[in-house]
């Protein structure tokens, strides 16, 4: 009798069943493709060119670069246009000087409407808000 009191009174280990892990849930991804202008012209079989950037020296605003981007069937267009002047010309060169044929057909043009109509010379700007101005 003195042993069952004993088995009463003493803690009986608890059994505690662990959870299943669960499956983790796996979400299907998919990829997505962006697929830029340039890529979108060469995929078509035209010539594509762009201005990445342009940049402006901050202490001397007469200086500046522009950042081109291109594909090779811009270059071939050129190339048959004449652009390419030396067999070691690269496709920098070559960009290069139909970029600087463009600036100067434009400062030509602007030179010439001043000489034809001086009034072409007034610049006007107008005041667009939020810090921006019109120059015309």
């Amino acid at each position: 009798m003195l042993n069952k009191l004993k088995n009463l009174f003493k803690k009986k280990p608890v059994v505690v069943a662990e959870p299943k892990p669960k499956k983790a849930k796996v979400k299907k991804v998919i990829p997505v493709t962006i697929v830029s202008e340039k890529d979108r012209a060469t995929a078509a079989g035209e010539p594509y060119v762009n201005i990445l950037r342009m940049d402006i020296d901050p202490n001397n605003i007469n200086d500046g670069s522009f950042e081109l981007d291109w594909n090779s069937l811009f270059i071939t267009r050129l190339v048959k246009a004449g652009y390419m002047m030396k067999k070691e010309d690269t496709d920098t060169v070559i960009i290069e000087r139909w970029f600087q044929g463009i600036c100067r057909n434009i400062a030509l043009e602007m030179y010439e409407q001043t000489q034809a109509d001086p009034a072409v010379r007034a610049i006007k700007t107008k005041d667009l808000g939020n810090g921006r101005t019109e120059v015309s």
